[in-house]
């Protein structure tokens, strides 16, 4: 008779990190209680003093809100058939965000009040119904902006090593385009309406196409096969396409007629005058694990002429550094949204140089950075609005 470890085949067990598990758990639930507690307090249980059936109805929609935001995201992650869940989260938080916010703010009116005399719970009742005024105008007025198509704005950058010949060459820029749980092909559709008016010498697309893959997007993603431009439509990589699959929109990309830049460039040619349009992969891109993706300056500009300019797009603004390093001229780039929803630009500012328009960095260098054209995540756009940009690039 054997023994039975001679028959029993040796077992591998995944390590498992329960320590991480529980502290991930512990502080998306303080994020939580934080973001719906505040409200709570300020709106229904703290001073007002409202009548029970008030506080009551109150405090259960603030449960109710609790429960269904971690509910709808999780149910609804990677499944374009539960898109409908999914667009029911992306509201939530964007609306408890702004309500949170404006609760804060309320406190600086109870103050105002109190040092007018105002007692509770007056004081208090005025701030909160305060609060929620606002709360419900900027919502509506947020969830407009998103949905509309963007404004055009025009900016000037100045490139001393511009060729005379590429003198007021006309660089129209979209970027977070984010086609995702709300089916936007109409608008999508716009887009592309407006950007084929500007008489665009190259149009770029600056990263973060979609939320989802090419099969899940597809119809969203179809205007922008029609886009034209006099030299060149290029399109590279954001952080977003390596979440589902960055190769596959690189792939459609190139079905759909734009040269994609992953880490290369091309050269355009006007006037007898030439200029590199360089784009690399986005910064997380070599976290990601995908083959052959990570963002590389060196690949992407290889072979160039170092006395022509460089035009070069690359999703993140923190990868300016990189352009300054290989002596890149203008960098474009997007991811930020301005924030998106106000106060969020100022934590956005801790990660990133610039949360938009146009700064300077080292001798040469000039960086970018778009709004975006979408949104992600909630349908809310409050005090950053969203553009289609139009550079024109002048040597003095």
């Amino acid at each position: 008779m054997s023994s039975p470890s001679a028959n029993t085949a040796p077992t591998t067990t995944r390590p498992r990190r329960p320590l991480r598990i529980v502290t991930i758990s512990a502080v998306v639930t303080a994020i939580l209680i934080l973001l719906f507690g505040v409200p709570w307090w300020t709106l229904v249980a703290g001073g007002p003093n409202w009548p029970t059936p008030v506080v009551v109805v109150g405090t259960l929609i603030f449960a109710l809100a609790l429960v269904g935001l971690p509910a709808s995201m999780f149910l609804s992650y990677g499944r374009v058939d539960r898109d409908g869940l999914h667009r029911v989260g992306d509201t939530l938080i964007g609306v408890v965000w702004v309500v949170f916010v404006w609760s804060v703010l309320g406190y600086v009116l109870r103050l105002t009040l109190m040092l007018f005399g105002v007692d509770d719970p007056v004081r208090s009742r005025i701030s909160a119904l305060a609060t929620i005024v606002v709360s419900v105008a900027l919502v509506l007025w947020g969830y407009r902006e998103a949905m509309r198509v963007p404004r055009v704005k025009y900016v000037d950058v100045v490139i001393p090593r511009l060729g005379a010949g590429l003198d007021e060459l006309r660089v129209v820029a979209i970027t977070d385009t984010h086609y995702g749980p709300i089916n936007r092909a109409q608008w999508s559709q716009g887009v592309v309406d407006v950007v084929n008016e500007l008489d665009a010498d190259i149009v770029a697309h600056v990263g973060d196409i979609a939320d989802g893959t090419v099969d899940q997007r597809r119809e969203q993603a179809a205007p922008l096969a029609t886009v034209r431009s006099k030299l060149a439509n290029v399109y590279v990589t954001g952080n977003h396409e390596y979440l589902h699959e960055a190769q596959g929109w690189l792939d459609h990309m190139d079905h759909l007629g734009w040269e994609t830049l992953h880490n290369k460039h091309i050269v355009i040619e006007r006037g007898g005058d030439r200029l590199v349009v360089a784009g690399v992969d986005d910064a997380t891109a070599r976290g990601s694990r995908q083959a052959s993706h990570g963002a590389d300056f060196g690949a992407a500009l290889a072979g160039t002429d170092p006395t022509l300019p460089v035009l070069m797009l690359a999703h993140q603004p923190k990868q300016v550094t990189d352009s300054v390093a290989a002596g890149v001229d203008l960098q474009i780039a997007g991811h930020t949204h301005g924030g998106q929803i106000w106060p969020f630009n100022m934590l956005v500012k801790l990660d990133q140089p610039s949360v938009h328009g146009l700064s300077r960095h080292g001798e040469r260098t000039q960086l970018y950075t778009s709004r975006g054209s979408g949104f992600w995540g909630p349908p809310l756009r409050v005090f950053a609005p969203s553009e289609i940009t139009v550079l024109t690039l002048r040597r003095s």
